[in-house]
């Protein structure tokens, strides 16, 4: 992806964060640029010197990707149910850092084990729960590949820790292209 495309998805989240936080109407978007018309899932991240404020996403898309960033920076900032009773304040925006990961589309494994630990991100689903991590979560947890996919059951889709060795259990995998506001600013 071109630079700009990516610099333009970090300017449309944020302006949509900002906007969301300060309860301000939310901006709309009309762009043109070819790297931005894909059809593409997208998660947006926030976080306030390095800790978690929000972050939701989706894996399919039928609208352009510019579209799918702006909603899902909109669902971030506001819809995030983990952060229901401590949402992001407005004089939080300054020390926030915006992170897009622009998404390849899902691939069932038959070996979970096969997973490369900071390029493959999961998405577990068995018995109508599911649950997912990007791949940047590996890299930032430390996590081996057991632990990754064991935390991914056991904390984010409310199975049992062992669960993705269960043939009912299907396991998804995914890569990310990560735009970050951070590398941006040097940090």
């Amino acid at each position: 992806m071109e630079k700009t495309a990516e610099q333009r998805l970090l300017e449309i989240a944020r302006s949509v964060v900002e906007a969301a936080v300060r309860g301000e109407p939310i901006p709309k978007f009309e762009e043109d640029h070819p790297d931005l018309q894909g059809h593409q899932g997208a998660f947006v991240t926030i976080k306030n010197h390095g800790r978690l404020r929000g972050c939701i996403g989706q894996f399919t898309a039928n609208e352009p990707l510019y579209q799918v960033v702006r909603k899902m920076a909109l669902s971030s900032a506001m819809e995030d149910p983990r952060f229901m009773y401590d949402r992001i304040m407005p004089d939080e925006l300054e020390d926030i850092d915006i992170e897009i990961s622009v998404l390849s589309p899902l691939e069932k494994t038959d070996d979970p084990m096969s997973i490369e630990l900071g390029k493959h991100g999961i998405y577990i689903r068995s018995g109508g729960r599911s649950g997912c991590f990007l791949p940047q979560v590996a890299t930032e947890t430390g996590w081996t590949k057991e632990e990754f996919l064991s935390q991914c059951c056991a904390g984010k889709a409310g199975l049992s820790p062992d669960a993705w060795k269960d043939p009912g259990t299907e396991v998804l995998t995914f890569t990310a292209h990560i735009i970050a506001e951070k590398e941006e600013h040097g940090g």
